[in-house]
């Protein structure tokens, strides 16, 4: 056996054990959970769900770098995929087909129930990770929970990262990337009545953009999805100070993201990185939007809502108070999250049902 099939060898065991002791520990009973991570972690009024607090305790005791310590290419990017995989667990799909979508990789996912051929609605999906992280792999999970619980299609994209490629490359690739799925909709099997923009943290900022890009051109879209969105380029917020390290999203991470994507010369109040600077047009499609408590970007997303409903934009927004930044990855262990991620597909059905509440920005919200 050479040394490098040793190697992978001995990875491979070693992943293994840490997904069962991961797993297994976020299996407990949430009381014994609440032994292992120590006191409740309260803020602002919030208190972090269990599971959560102990899985950022077994991250700060693992003794493996944060992500943001890393070199993007390639270990900080293998760290993250590594992180999401173990997170998202393996989660049943009625079939998924990889294929281009304006000359990008994309993904497509059709829950079990869909026949090949019957219509159905489409999210097309933008995964988050900073500019810089994520690709079709990091967010299979939460795109076959979405397709399952909401009962439609997802496509989702692999759009350029930086520091490869920088501003304005991804919008760029998502935008072109909607048209095409707005082009080829009977290819996708996609109700062209029926088509959602969706995507979390950078990627909701990409599905911002897109929806706000298909109102101006006149393209078909029916419904926003936004997960926790970074919207504000400045993040001069509240949230922002008050979770700017330790729980998983940092100051640190965000500045890596807006230094490597966004150039020098770039103008922060762009609308493309700051949506909520944006003019809003006419005929934009209704949004969910969802925050997470112990989020950076909570306020600022809270805000975008709060846009949207004065523009008269139907707008549903809920915050998961408990949770932290990148829940939506978390839907192959424990409980709370997936739990947040499950309502949201049911946000999504709906949406694609033409059932959006609003536009009220503030009913679901803690005060």
């Amino acid at each position: 056996m050479s040394h490098s099939q040793s190697t992978s060898r001995v990875d491979a065991v070693r992943a293994r054990a840490e997904k069962a002791v991961f797993t297994g520990l976020l299996a407990l009973p949430e009381r014994i959970q609440r032994m292992l991570a120590g006191r409740p972690v309260v803020r602002d009024g919030q208190t972090l769900a269990t599971e959560t607090q102990l899985t950022l305790r077994l991250q700060k005791v693992s003794g493996l770098p944060p992500v943001e310590t890393l070199p993007i290419v390639p270990q900080g990017r293998d760290a993250l995929l590594h992180q999401s995989l173990l997170a998202g667990g393996s989660l049943p799909i009625g079939a998924t087909r990889d294929l281009e979508a304006a000359g990008l990789p994309a993904r497509l996912y059709t829950p079990r129930g869909l026949r090949p051929g019957t219509p159905s609605g489409l999210l097309v999906f933008l995964h988050g990770g900073g500019f810089i992280y994520g690709d079709l792999d990091s967010h299979d999970a939460p795109c076959r929970l979405l397709a399952e619980r909401a009962g439609v299609r997802v496509l989702s994209i692999e759009y350029r990262l930086a520091p490869e490629d920088v501003f304005p490359a991804a919008h760029d690739d998502c935008v072109a990337a909607y048209r095409w799925a707005v082009e080829h909709a009977a290819e996708l099997d996609a109700d062209p009545a029926r088509l959602a923009v969706g995507g979390d943290s950078a990627g909701g900022n990409l599905a911002a953009w897109v929806a706000i890009e298909a109102a101006r051109e006149g393209l078909p879209c029916a419904f926003q999805l936004l997960v926790y969105p970074t919207v504000d380029a400045h993040h001069a917020t509240e949230s922002a100070r008050l979770f700017a390290a330790g729980f998983f999203l940092t100051k640190q991470f965000m500045d890596l993201a807006s230094d490597t994507y966004i150039p020098a010369d770039a103008d922060l109040d762009d609308p493309r990185l700051s949506p909520i600077l944006a003019e809003l047009p006419d005929g934009l499609a209704p949004a969910y939007l969802c925050t997470a408590g112990f989020d950076p970007l909570r306020d600022e997303g809270e805000a975008y809502a709060r846009k949207l409903a004065d523009a008269g934009v139907p707008v549903e927004m809920k915050r998961f108070p408990d949770q932290i930044h990148g829940f939506l990855n978390i839907v192959g262990v424990g409980r709370t999250s997936r739990s947040a991620v499950e309502e949201i597909a049911a946000a999504l059905r709906r949406g694609l049902a033409g059932r959006v509440t609003g536009p009220d920005a503030t009913a679901s919200t803690p005060a």
